[in-house]
Parts: C-alpha cells; structure tokens; sequence
C-alpha cells in the first residue's frame, strides 16, 4: 500500500463518484478504478458497496477513510515540519483572529521578537477552522482562536476564559437601568453578531449562549466583522455581545456594561501541530506562560 493508493481512496470517498474523482485527481478514471480495486484485494476487504450512486462506502471502507485522511494529514504535518527544521532562514506565521488583537497578543508578539530576532514572524488575520487547516497544511505554525474545535493532529492550549460583555449605543436606555444586564434584558434589541461567515465562529458561540438559555433574539444582523459590528452599535442599529478587551476599542459613542452570568465568557486558544517541538515554539509557548503569570491570569493545557 502506497500513499497514492490513500489519496485516491480518499478522492472517491468524498466524491461519491469516480468520474469526478478522477477529475480532482487529475487522472484517467480506469486507472483510478484499477488502483481502488488493488487497494481492496491487497486488504481482502470491500470498501465500497458495488452499484450504489452515489458511491457509498462499506463499514470497512468507513474505517479505512477515517484513518486515511488522519494518515494524509500526518504526511503534510511532517513535511512541513522537516522544512522549517531543514531551513537555513528560521521564520514563523502565526494565525489569529482579529477580536484577540484587543488582549495580550500584542505584548506577546513584542516580546517574542524583541527576544527572537532572528526568527522572521509573519502575521496573517483568520478564523478559528482556517487555522486548523492552515496548521494541518503548513501554512501556519501557531493559531490563537476562540471555538473549541477538536482534532487529533493539532495540539491546544487554552491561554484564557475571557469574559463576555455588552456594547450598547451610547444613549441607550439600559445603560442606566442597572449596573449589569442578563441576555434577556437584549432580547427586544437587533443583536449584531460576526464574523458573517465562515462559520463556525464566534457568532455561534454568542447565539448558542441564548438557545442554552431557552432565549430568542427579536432580531439577528449578522455583520462582516467586529470592527462593522462596533459600527453598527455606535449607529443605534442594535447591541453586540464581546469579548470584555474589546473595551480596550475606545469610542465615545459606545457604551459597555457587564453580563450578570459570570459563565458567558470565550476562550483564547492558541493551537499548534500536535507533533511540532520545535525550539521556536517552545520558546514561544514559555513566553506567553511567563506573560500570563505576570498578569495573574492562569491558562490550561489540554
């Protein structure tokens, strides 16, 4: 078994179909055919039900395709592993998403290369999954995100609980009603949530704090980002419910207040490849644990 026999596998399985399979292949579609069937007389197993359309995989196929992509994604992660510890010129990128910008990443971004010049660090702003692709393909070596994603090849750590809070226009009547608001004090307001796409993402984590509630919003505008969303708010358009540094963004025409529940918080998650032990990223992982006790604030590890 060879990995093109895995790639093919995994071509017709997502597919459903070898026609189009061959064509993201880039392949003839008998040779694909003929490989698929020499995958399955060298495993004397039948790893798809013959005469289905579209193609639909056995329970054995089931398995081998799980295994398959984990395989794959092993590949990927080694060679880009093996290329940055074969490089002459030591470089780092680093995912985030934007609302982190608006906490301790910019000191840590400071600090790591006021003490690691010699690394040139490359910044490039994404969403939380396109870090987890990003990372699996070796176009990132370090993402810091908030949604919760698991994945057997990516290591995560958990820097902080950060709390949630309120952004209101700032003539708003419930910023003199009480000192901190429940969701259901928001529900006759338009809530304004982002990232609009790609999902999921930091949207679903606000609206899914409401559905737990048993709580529906009157109304929900979905905005591009949390820039157009601070927008919206200062122009009267609705609330939106933030990260509590996102304060640090200081507009006259906005107010914050606080969530009663203490729960409603987002996690800060930094992320790298499972198997990456490389001295950059263990030096940087030892700086933010240095800056994070400094701030008193205590991160777990998973």
């Amino acid at each position: 078994m060879e990995l093109r026999h895995l790639r093919y596998f995994v071509a017709v399985a997502e597919e459903g179909n070898v026609t189009r399979a061959a064509e993201r292949l880039h392949i003839a579609q008998p040779p694909l055919s003929r490989q698929i069937q020499q995958l399955e007389e060298e495993l004397g197993v039948q790893l798809l039900e013959r005469g289905a359309r579209p193609l639909k995989l056995t329970a054995a196929g089931r398995f081998f395709y799980a295994h398959a992509l984990q395989l794959l994604s092993q590949t990927v992660e080694l060679e880009a592993m093996t290329k940055r510890v074969g490089a002459v010129e030591r470089k780092m990128v680093f995912g985030f998403v934007g609302s982190t910008l608006y906490g301790l990443l910019p000191k840590v971004i400071r600090r790591f290369r006021a003490k690691h010049n010699e690394v040139e660090l490359t910044l490039l702003e994404m969403t939380t999954m396109e870090q987890i692709s990003a990372l699996k393909e070796g176009r990132i070596d370090v993402g810091v995100g908030r949604i919760r994603h698991e994945d057997p090849n990516v290591r995560r750590i958990v820097l902080r609980e950060e709390r949630l809070v309120v952004a209101l226009p700032y003539e708003h009547p419930l910023t003199t009603s009480k000192s901190a608001l429940s969701l259901q004090d928001l529900l006759l307001d338009t809530l304004i949530v982002f990232p609009k796409s790609p999902r999921p993402s930091f949207a679903d984590q606000v609206l899914t704090a409401f559905h737990d509630r048993g709580l529906e919003p009157r109304k929900i505008y979905e905005a591009r980002e949390l820039q157009i969303a601070i927008g919206l708010v200062a122009a009267g358009e609705g609330v939106a419910i933030v990260p509590s540094s996102v304060q640090g963004l200081k507009r006259e025409d906005v107010y914050y207040m606080e969530l009663e529940d203490r729960n409603l918080v987002s996690p800060i998650i930094l992320s790298t490849r499972l198997l990456d032990e490389s001295s950059d990223i263990k030096s940087l992982i030892e700086l933010i644990t240095d800056i994070y006790e400094a701030e008193h604030m205590e991160y777990i590890k998973y």
